[in-house]
């Protein structure tokens, strides 16, 4: 599998697809075009979550004091578990190809 294959002509939402599944360790491929965590919604995961940008630019917004991260190419960066946290922006011209490890 290539990560940078696959990728879906139109992106109605956000695709999400499992790479590694197991009881310790979970890695994933997110492909996002313009997408954005509905208002009011954050994610609030059990696991930690380390993830980087492979391609693209997105910024995530933190609960906490409204802390805002913008990520471009190559940059990377660990949520820990129960840190409340929601895609603010992800480009809407080019797709952003993330890549997300969720450990405990």
């Amino acid at each position: 599998m290539n990560l940078f294959g696959n990728i879906p002509a139109e992106l109605p939402e956000e695709v999400f697809e499992d790479i590694v599944n197991t009881s310790s360790v979970r890695i994933e491929r997110i492909i996002s075009k313009g997408h954005t965590t509905p208002t009011g919604e954050w994610y609030d995961q059990d696991e930690h979550e380390w993830v980087v940008v492979l391609k693209g630019e997105a910024r995530i917004m933190f609960e906490d004091g409204c802390r805002e991260v913008h990520l471009k190419e190559g940059d990377h960066l660990n949520i820990l578990a129960h840190q409340r946290h929601q895609v603010s922006w992800t480009r809407p011209d080019q797709e952003t190809i993330w890549l997300a490890v969720f450990y405990r």
